[in-house]
């Protein structure tokens, strides 16, 4: 009697066979390696220093190379491999990219470190599933094609995809790709087409063309990509020192740093009101500020004052912060009238607001916001913007009520309702667009502001709750982006640090010394051209989208012959 036989399994050695559904040592090691490679052009404990951007032109290699390497893709079970390859390298990656969240939760949320510990790998759990999902669509090409070169080819449009996934899905753009080309002003030229996503799809491709060196075979070929890469990355990482001329200022503000401690209560009590409110006008109304030149560092000079007197001033911002005030307290009303008397200025402030609301039966409940509100000239309180974008975990619990079990660490979080308009308010007859804290991480969102008139935006934040660690810097480079991405000055008042100005090239021009009660007096311009990712959006991220689900549709037509 004849036996059947399956001739596909020949092909596939017996070693390779029997290696399981699981990575091979190879792979998770090189997952590892990308992890670590990936995390070196991101802030680590301080400003990144500009030469360390250049790891990210190579940060990818590892990780491609460990899903498309020949072993590999003849391997048994190589989608689901090669989906656990990536996924062990997003994980890692997150974990270090914010390893600030055991620290933050810990300290500032009275979570034990156990718990600490486990909110960051339950972060990174969930977030590595973008790399998984990377992995998974390089295999599923090499799968199919039976070739590396369409695996190499979907990789940027494929990491860019994944990239909107992410802002888009779980809402966490947190450190995208591109922002670790912040300070290139030849391939930040991009943001203003294409958003921060055009810069990771460069990025990308460079890794790829580099990591085809280690998977083709002939010699020649393999020195012709390596020398192409290694010239594309040199000669695109060279705009971090391009020269470019200063941009045009017309205006001053003075930006309050009261260093509030965040876990500490702030009431101003009795007489302390009237003794720190006078420090604070003091300070609001002081143009002649201590400030860096660039980042903040104890390393650099720190200057005394500006050489010569500011023109007088046209703004005044107050951060974000856990501060006493209250926009109906008679008291700071007042003073808000006596510091636009002095100045003439008008005036930002951050501070939790409430309104009253009717439910669905028709019972009054009173609504809380993290809110920024707008004094004119004269004192008068024009507007208040209410945070959109709201931090889960930090100012609301999503499904509260599913998380029951969770009171201990719940209760520390704010109750507060989420704003709905991206107003924007005039002051000395320019357009302000003014957003807060965390909403600086999602570029289509910011936009929205230009695209409303906004001809400068500012941005009050509390990044105290970060401490030194990572955070503070990584937070400061993505709101550049927003800058150069919509061509606008970006006036940034923090709690206590980073208090700086940036122009529409995204450079950070002063900044204040951080952790110290202080001002900071900058010279900042308007524009009121808008750009074509002002305009549009994630146009490009959304082309991106449809270019790699077009492919897997395509490749979805085709038999994929899967090895048991």
């Amino acid at each position: 009697m004849a036996v059947a036989t399956d001739t596909s399994k020949s092909s596939v050695p017996q070693a390779l066979r029997r290696s399981g559904r699981w990575p091979s040592v190879t792979a998770v090691v090189l997952a590892l390696l990308a992890a670590c490679l990936l995390d070196l052009p991101f802030p680590i404990a301080g400003p990144l220093p500009p030469w360390r951007a250049s790891f990210a032109w190579i940060a990818l290699i590892p990780l491609i190379v460990a899903i498309l390497r020949p072993a590999a893709s003849g391997a048994a079970h190589f989608l689901r491999r090669s989906a656990l390859t990536g996924y062990v390298c997003g994980i890692a990656w997150y974990a270090l990219n914010s390893y600030w969240i055991e620290r933050t939760m810990h300290l500032y949320g009275n979570v034990p470190v156990p718990g600490a510990i486990g909110i960051l790998l339950l972060y990174a759990l969930i977030l590595g599933l973008y790399f998984a999902l990377f992995g998974f669509l390089l295999a599923l090409v090499r799968s199919v094609t039976r070739s590396i070169v369409p695996a190499l080819g979907l990789a940027p449009f494929a990491w860019a995809a994944v990239e909107l996934a992410a802002s888009r899905v779980t809402c966490v753009p947190w450190d995208q790709f591109g922002y670790s080309q912040v300070d290139n002003l030849l391939l930040t030229r991009l943001a203003p087409f294409t958003g921060v996503y055009g810069i990771s799809f460069v990025l990308v491709a460079v890794n790829a063309v580099l990591a085809a060196g280690f998977l083709v075979k002939p010699v020649r070929l393999r020195l012709a990509l390596a020398a192409a890469g290694i010239a594309a990355a040199a000669l695109l990482q060279a705009g971090t020192w391009m020269p470019v001329a200063p941009a045009k200022t017309e205006a001053t503000a003075v930006l309050l740093q009261p260093d509030f401690s965040v876990d500490e209560d702030h009431d101003w009590p009795g007489t302390e009101w009237d003794q720190n409110i006078g420090r604070f006008l003091a300070q609001s109304s002081n143009t002649l500020t201590p400030y860096y030149t660039g980042m903040p560092s104890p390393a650099k000079t720190l200057h005394a004052a500006p050489a010569a007197p500011a023109p007088p001033i046209s703004l005044i911002a107050w951060p974000e912060a856990p501060s006493p005030f209250e926009e109906t307290d008679p008291r700071f009303l007042t003073a808000m009238h006596q510091l636009a008397a002095n100045t003439h200025a008008g005036i930002i402030v951050g501070l939790p607001a409430a309104d009253w609301a009717t439910d669905s039966r028709g019972r009054q409940y009173v609504q809380y916001f993290n809110s920024a509100t707008i004094f004119n000239t004269s004192g008068d309180r024009i507007g208040r913007y209410d945070k959109i974008h709201l931090v889960p975990w930090g100012e609301y619990i999503p499904f509260k009520d599913l998380f029951f079990f969770a009171h201990k660490l719940t209760r520390q979080a704010g109750n507060f309702t989420h704003g709905n308009h991206r107003s924007v308010y005039s002051l000395n007859g320019h357009r302000y667009g003014v957003f807060i804290c965390y909403e600086s991480i999602f570029a289509d969102e910011v936009r929205h502001f230009a695209d409303n008139g906004a001809e400068v935006f500012v941005n009050i934040s509390d990044d105290g709750w970060y401490g030194d660690t990572s955070a503070p810097w990584q937070h400061l480079n993505m709101a550049r982006m927003r800058a150069i991405e919509n061509h606008r000055w970006l006036v940034r008042d923090t709690n206590t640090g980073v208090t700086s100005v940036i122009d529409p090239e995204g450079r950070l021009l002063t900044s204040a010394p951080r952790g110290i009660f202080t001002s900071l007096a900058v010279q900042y311009g308007f524009r009121n051209d808008v750009t074509f990712y002002t305009r549009h959006g994630d146009l490009f991220g959304y082309t991106c989208v449809i270019i790699t689900l077009g492919v897997v549709l395509l490749l979805g037509k085709r038999r994929i012959r899967f090895q048991p």
